[in-house]
């Protein structure tokens, strides 16, 4: 064992201040201290450099009963990331602030292959950086739906994209000179609910994103959990049922064939003549009291509650947090995952609150500004 050096005391104390500020904006230098713990000395020293580096601004002055009226400060909302959700059907490209706050993005079609993909997403960024003048870039974080091996920087592989072994990082990173981030877009949630949603207190967490396919990031005791070559958590993978339908994994009868989205629709297909519907149209059906509607989302619900009886009895995790499309209509996902989730509990256990994550779509976005940002304020930790 080695005691930490003078350079290691002070990136920490950094990274608590500059977290405590993104976190409680506008504070006091006081405010700081007394939360932190840390000298009033040391906390100005580290206030002052981060004004310095353009992190925080200060201002404006508060006001107080009597003695010297304090100044706030907040995070410089002039530096900002590049984030981009690759998904099967389309990409979106935004530019947010350090906050997490967004003010601009496009949306297109996503091509079958890693080439036409990069051809049609690099001159998108450029234009992107072309239009931030005056903003600091910090760089571009990437959402896929697929494993990204973390020491060769490449996605291994995207079953719902049919992409295997794909290196994004360096052609982005030689045609825009900014640094580049990849995660799994499961993990990207899991990286959203701690940064902005503040589960910081959740130390063992499970993130189910639920869409073409079923994804899921771990947090356990607070670290993100990656595993060899990025591929924990692949819980969508799992056969429930070595006979059932073809996944696009190659494997038959993984939890994805039977409680995504594409699962929903299938189940529907089988009871109904009507094709072209896309999963919001059948959760609309639903509500206009189609029975057919109804039955095949039940049967979908069913399905994922039944595969977090994996989760449970693997991870014990204190929360389990749904994002997707079917959140919207959790008046009938819930109660049926939850009836689920219970009946797996094993004597001593106790349940995972099981909650939706209404986030409008944007939790991949904001996990890729959680990516990048996390350089500067400190990871909260992998494994």
């Amino acid at each position: 064992m080695k005691a930490a050096s003078s350079e290691v005391v002070r990136n920490i104390n950094r990274g608590i201040v500059l977290n405590l500020i993104r976190r409680r904006q506008p504070l006091s230098r006081a405010d700081l201290a007394r939360i932190s713990g840390l000298q009033r000395s040391t906390v100005s020293l580290i206030v002052e450099e981060l004004i310095e580096e353009q992190w925080v601004l200060s201002g404006p002055t508060g006001r107080l009963p009597r003695g010297r009226r304090p100044t706030f400060l907040r995070l410089n909302d002039e530096r900002v990331i590049i984030g981009v959700d690759i998904r099967p059907v389309h990409t979106t490209i935004a530019l947010a602030d350090v906050n997490g706050k967004f003010s601009s993005q496009e949306v297109f079609a996503t091509p079958a292959d890693p080439k036409s993909a990069l051809e049609a997403l690099v001159p998108r960024i450029q234009a992107m950086v072309r239009g931030s003048k005056g903003k600091k870039i910090e760089g571009v974080g990437i959402s896929l739906p697929g494993r990204v091996d973390h020491e060769t920087r490449r996605l291994v592989f995207a079953p719902n994209l049919k992409w295997r072994d794909v290196d994004l990082h360096t052609p982005i990173v030689k045609a825009t000179g900014l640094e580049v981030e990849l995660e799994n877009a499961a993990n990207a949630c899991a990286l959203a609910a701690v940064w902005f949603d503040h589960m910081e207190t959740a130390g063992n967490l499970v993130v189910v994103t639920v869409s073409e396919g079923i994804g899921t990031g771990i947090l356990v005791n607070g670290r993100l959990v990656l595993g060899l070559k990025g591929m924990a958590g692949e819980f969508g993978h799992v056969p429930l049922d070595p006979t059932g339908p073809l996944c696009s994994c190659g494997s038959r009868g993984c939890w994805e064939v039977f409680g995504s989205n594409r699962a929903a629709l299938r189940y529907y297909l089988e009871s109904s003549a009507r094709e072209g519907l896309s999963f919001p149209d059948l959760l609309r059906l639903a509500d206009q009291d189609d029975a057919l509607a109804a039955r095949a989302l039940k049967t979908m619900a069913q399905y994922l509650g039944r595969g977090m009886r994996m989760i449970v009895a693997g991870l014990a995790p204190e929360k389990i947090i749904v994002i997707g499309d079917l959140t919207r209509s959790w008046h009938r996902f819930g109660p049926v995952i939850e009836a689920e989730v219970q009946a797996q509990v094993l004597p001593g256990g106790t349940a995972p609150v099981v909650t939706p994550a209404h986030e409008d779509g944007m939790a991949r976005l904001r996990g890729t500004v959680a990516l990048v940002s996390q350089k500067h304020f400190g990871s909260m930790g992998r494994m």
